[in-house]
C-alpha cells in the first residue's frame, strides 16, 4: 500500500528494456536490494552501485526517491534513465527535522511492505537514510551502509549528520567503509570485522562516469573560459553551522581578497536557502571580478572544480571531489569526519574565524605553498573501484546468508 500523494513505478527516468530487467527474469530467482536516496549527492554516489547492480545476473535493484533535492536529482535521473519506482514527495516547506523522519519512516514503511526486498541499501547520513534504515530494522530487513564509519569526533557537528551515521551503523548489517580510517573507527565501537567491507568512495568512480558522460553546459563553459588567465577561487557554503554573523564575517575576507587582486575571480554558486542567498547579495552583489551563480548542476560544478585554483568550502562532498579532481582546499570547518583530506595535503583546516581564513588564502598564494603541491598526491578516497566492491559483498553475504539458511533446515 502507497501513502496518498507518493508516486510509485516508473515516475522518472526510462524503465530498463525488457532483455536486461531482472524483473522479468523470474529464472535468477535475483536478490531484491531496494535502494534508497533523497539529495544529489547522495544520488551521485549511488550512479555507479546501481549501474553495477543492474549489470549483475541475480540482482534486482528497486530505487526509492525521498524528492528531497527534486530540482537538483532529476537531470541526473533522466541523464542516466535511472528507473524510479517509488517516489516518496516527503519534503514539505519549512518542516522540522522531526517531522521529516517520521514522515519518511511511515512511507519507507508502505514501500518496504509492497516490495518485501531481501536487502536495503542506504548512503551517506542524510534523514532519508536514516529513515529507510529505520525502517527496515522494524521489519528484520538487512541494511548494507554506503560511506560507514566517517566520525567527526563531535556528536553535534555536523548537525544532523554525524548522529545519523553513527545510528545508522548500530542498524546496519553491513558497512561498507571507505577508507582504513574509517575501518578502524567501526571496530573501535564493536562492530564485527567481517561485516565492514573496504571500499573507497563511489564519489571517484561517480566523477569518472559523469566526466565522461555530459559536459558542462555553454553558460558555465562561457564563464569559465571569459576567465582564463585569472585564478578561479571556487567558494561553497551552505551549512546551518556558518549561517549567520560567521558566514558574513567570511565573505567579507573573499571580497576583500579579490578586491585586492586583479588576477582572482570568485565564482559562489549560492545555495537556495534564504539564509544564504541574503548575505550573499549583500556582501558580494555587484563586485567586480565576483561571480554570483545559481546552484549548478553537477557537471557544471565539475567543471568549475576542475579549473579552479583554490576551492573554499564547508561541504562534505567538496572534500572528497578536490582530492579527487587534484585541487587544493580550504575547509571552512574547525574538524572534519574525513581527516584524509587533511592528512594527504590536499586540504586544510580553516576553523570559525575570518581572520584564520584570510591568513590561510594568503599562505595559499605563496611561491612555495602547499596549494601547489597538491596534484600528485594519491586520491584518499580509491581509484574508482568502489561499486564493484560493494556490490561483490552484497552477492557474497547472499552467498552466505543461504550456506547459513541450508545448514539450519538440514539441522532442523
Amino acid at each position: 500500500m502507497n501513502q496518498p500523494g507518493c508516486r510509485t513505478r516508473d515516475v522518472w527516468g526510462t524503465s530498463t528494456p525488457l532483455s536486461t530487467d531482472t524483473r522479468k527474469r523470474p529464472d535468477l530467482d535475483p536478490l531484491k536490494v531496494l535502494c534508497a536516496f533523497g539529495t544529489r549527492p547522495e544520488l551521485i554516489k549511488f550512479l555507479p552501485v546501481l549501474r553495477t547492480l543492474r549489470r549483475r545476473r541475480g540482482l534486482m535493484p528497486v530505487t526509492v526517491l525521498t524528492s528531497q533535492h527534486t530540482d537538483l536529482v532529476k537531470p541526473l535521473i533522466e541523464l542516466w534513465k535511472i528507473r524510479v519506482d517509488h517516489d516518496l514527495g516527503a519534503m514539505v516547506h519549512g518542516q522540522t527535522l522531526n517531522s521529516l523522519l517520521s514522515r519518511l519512516v511511515a512511507r519507507f514503511d508502505d514501500v518496504l511492505a509492497d516490495e518485501a526486498p531481501d536487502f536495503v541499501l542506504v548512503q551517506g547520513d542524510t534523514t532519508s537514510a536514516l529513515a529507510a534504515a529505520q525502517a527496515a530494522w522494524h521489519r528484520q530487513i538487512p541494511v548494507g551502509h554506503i560511506e560507514a564509519g566517517l566520525r567527526s569526533g563531535a556528536r553535534e557537528n555536523p548537525f544532523p549528520e554525524e548522529m545519523n551515521r553513527r545510528l545508522i551503523t548500530a542498524l546496519a548489517t553491513l558497512h561498507f567503509a571507505p577508507t582504513d580510517r574509517n575501518v578502524a573507527a567501526l571496530l573501535s565501537e564493536g562492530v564485527a570485522r567481517d561485516r565492514i567491507i573496504l571500499t573507497g568512495n563511489p564519489i571517484v568512480d561517480a566523477i569518472g562516469l559523469i566526466r565522461k558522460r555530459q559536459t558542462p553546459s555553454p553558460e558555465i563553459r562561457d564563464l569559465v573560459a571569459s576567465l582564463a588567465g585569472r585564478r578561479l577561487l571556487l567558494l561553497t557554503t551552505h551549512r546551518r553551522e556558518s549561517f549567520g554573523a560567521l558566514m558574513r564575517g567570511r565573505l567579507r575576507v573573499l571580497r576583500d581578497f579579490v578586491e585586492r587582486r586583479a588576477d582572482v575571480s570568485l565564482v559562489f554558486p549560492v545555495h537556495c536557502n534564504p539564509a544564504v542567498t541574503e548575505v550573499a547579495t549583500q556582501e558580494l552583489g555587484g563586485v567586480p571580478n565576483i561571480h554570483l551563480v545559481p546552484p549548478l548542476h553537477y557537471p557544471d560544478f565539475l567543471h568549475c572544480l576542475a579549473s579552479a585554483w583554490l576551492v573554499v568550502s564547508d561541504s562534505g562532498g567538496v572534500q572528497e571531489e578536490a582530492p579527487s579532481l587534484g585541487k587544493p582546499l580550504l575547509i571552512l570547518r574547525e574538524n572534519t569526519e574525513r581527516p584524509e583530506v587533511v592528512e594527504s595535503g590536499v586540504a586544510r583546516l580553516v576553523g570559525r574565524t575570518p581572520q584564520r581564513l584570510s591568513d590561510e588564502l594568503i599562505l595559499a598564494e605563496a611561491q612555495d605553498s602547499w596549494a601547489y603541491r597538491v596534484q600528485p598526491i594519491e586520491n584518499p578516497f580509491g581509484r574508482g573501484e568502489s561499486a564493484r566492491r560493494i556490490v561483490d559483498a552484497i552477492q557474497a553475504w547472499r552467498t552466505e546468508a543461504a550456506i547459513q539458511g541450508r545448514g539450519a533446515a538440514e539441522a532442523s
